[in-house]
């Protein structure tokens, strides 16, 4: 591995600034990096030629004093992301060849300050999977796996493994039920999905619209702050997108957080957890009060209920989102000879989704067929604003939650009683989903490893519109906990 793909991508910056690499030079080097750690199997699409030029483009501009504020810092996007002139597929043999004629905004902001794109990021199949093992392009292979390979989470697998093999200063992701912050858990990385708003959703493949979020996946926490002041921001064109000021996110790593509470809800400490994940739930609690925070314990009664509402209402949207796709305009078409227009369409669906994607579309077709949408679909609305009032009058009490990501460490691919039985798989994203149905911002920032040396990760959840306090109490959790990176 190049050195200079160690750095962060705050000291990446510096060392542009200072004249102490080329962007060419540290884009150069990680295309090397991405050469030599094909097996981690984290890219789709690679675009290492048109981010050379890009490359080239930010070192005239430093040259002349003209750089923008990502200025040369080489990204990979995750494959959910449409990239104008570059393949999106989000990683499904639906859209194996189409190229957008547009930029999303996320992925436009970032290149309008300065941007390189090294390629696209493997993910589970149209972001539908807890461990990138449902792409169509292959499973994700964790860079901390020793004896066996292990799953580097989903959906963003793909950016978080591409983060902690240095294949990318840093990475995008989306988040829809856990999808950035689970990954970097499981891959010893930090990852902020941001309040639902904050970031446009225009141009990103539609899972769940009411629950999908972008956000960066990076080294470290100001890494991810640096990232979200660009990524974030209102878009016309977004009718979700929120019309709130952006804070200079940055500004917040070095405050104190004394004086403020941390709620630590009781319902997140079920019966059964993992010991070294509650190990580490304490010691990053006592971290945090050795700062001058309080710690006070609080209740989100209707946590029992958020995987089932989950688990109906994002299929339902996905049944709806995921209609489009039927072989006529875009994307994979079954051979077509002698068929009816129907046949056409089912063998199409047939042979284009993997079966993750299929298992979410009868789900959600049935939750909203005749009869039972009232029976499901309705009551999981009305349970989700009832989780969304857990948050809030929670949050009258403390001004952040401090919880465990995920209650395992990364699984070994193929484990079978994860694919065997999708609940299973499920389960893991019990600590993450309810952040999504309530529409709030929650980071994963790693803390520690197990006694099999794999990374724990633990979560902040914040108020809306408020990542501010969340970067706040993180970079003093990171200072604290020390954690050491591939």
């Amino acid at each position: 591995m190049n050195d200079i793909t160690k750095l962060t991508l705050s000291e990446s910056l510096e060392a542009l600034r200072t004249k102490k690499i080329s962007a060419v030079e540290l884009t150069q080097a990680y295309a090397e990096n991405m050469e030599n750690c094909r097996n981690y199997n984290t890219y789709i699409t690679e675009s290492v030629e048109k981010a050379l030029i890009q490359a080239k483009e930010a070192d005239k501009r430093y040259a002349n004093a003209t750089n923008r504020k990502l200025e040369g810092m080489p990204l990979g996007i995750k494959d959910l992301f449409c990239t104008k002139d570059i393949r999106t597929t989000a990683a499904s043999r639906m859209l194996y060849n189409f190229v957008p004629p547009y930029e999303s905004t996320v992925t436009q902001n970032l290149l309008d300050d300065g941007a390189v794109f090294l390629g696209k990021l493997n993910l589970d199949e149209f972001a539908m999977g807890g461990s990138n093992e449902t792409s169509y392009f292959g499973p994700v292979i964790n860079p901390w796996s020793k004896d066996k390979p292990l799953v580097p989470g989903g959906s963003s697998g793909g950016s978080a493994a591409a983060v902690a093999a240095h294949l990318c200063v840093a990475a995008t992701g989306t988040d829809t039920g856990g999808s950035i912050r689970e990954p970097a858990a499981f891959c010893g990385c930090t990852g902020i999905k941001p309040t639902y708003g904050r970031c446009s959703r225009y141009g990103i493949v539609a899972f769940a619209s009411s629950l999908d979020q972008a956000g960066p996946i990076a080294q470290d926490v100001r890494d991810c702050a640096i990232l979200l002041n660009t990524m974030a921001g209102f878009d016309e064109k977004d009718s979700t997108s929120a019309k709130v000021e952006v804070p200079d996110f940055t500004s917040f790593l070095d405050k104190d957080i004394k004086g403020l509470t941390i709620g630590l809800p009781k319902e997140y400490r079920p019966e059964g957890l993992n010991q070294e994940v509650c190990s580490y739930w304490d010691v990053a609690s006592e971290y945090l009060k050795s700062r001058g925070a309080n710690v006070k314990e609080i209740s989100l009664p209707h946590t029992k209920y958020a995987l089932a509402t989950y688990y109906v209402l994002a299929p339902a949207e996905a049944s709806s989102n995921l209609a489009r796709y039927d072989g006529i305009r875009y994307g994979y078409r079954a051979s077509d000879e002698n068929m009816s227009l129907d046949e056409l369409y089912t063998a199409t669906r047939t042979e284009g989704f993997g079966n993750e994607v299929k298992r979410r579309i009868m789900i959600g077709t049935y939750v909203l067929s005749a009869g039972y949408y009232d029976a499901y679909y309705l009551k999981a609305q009305k349970m989700r604003r009832l989780i969304y009032n857990d948050f809030m009058e929670a949050f009258k009490a403390c001004d952040v939650i401090l919880t465990p990501t995920s209650p395992i460490t990364a699984f070994p691919l193929g484990d079978e009683s994860m694919l065997q039985n999708p609940i299973n798989m499920y389960l893991n994203d019990i600590f993450t989903v309810s952040v999504n149905l309530a529409g709030l911002p929650a980071m994963s920032l790693p803390v520690g490893l197990s006694k099999n040396g794999l990374p724990l990760g633990m979560q902040l959840i914040g108020k809306p519109f408020d990542e501010a306090t969340i970067f706040k109490v993180a970079a003093k959790l990171e200072q604290d906990a020390g954690f050491k990176r591939i």
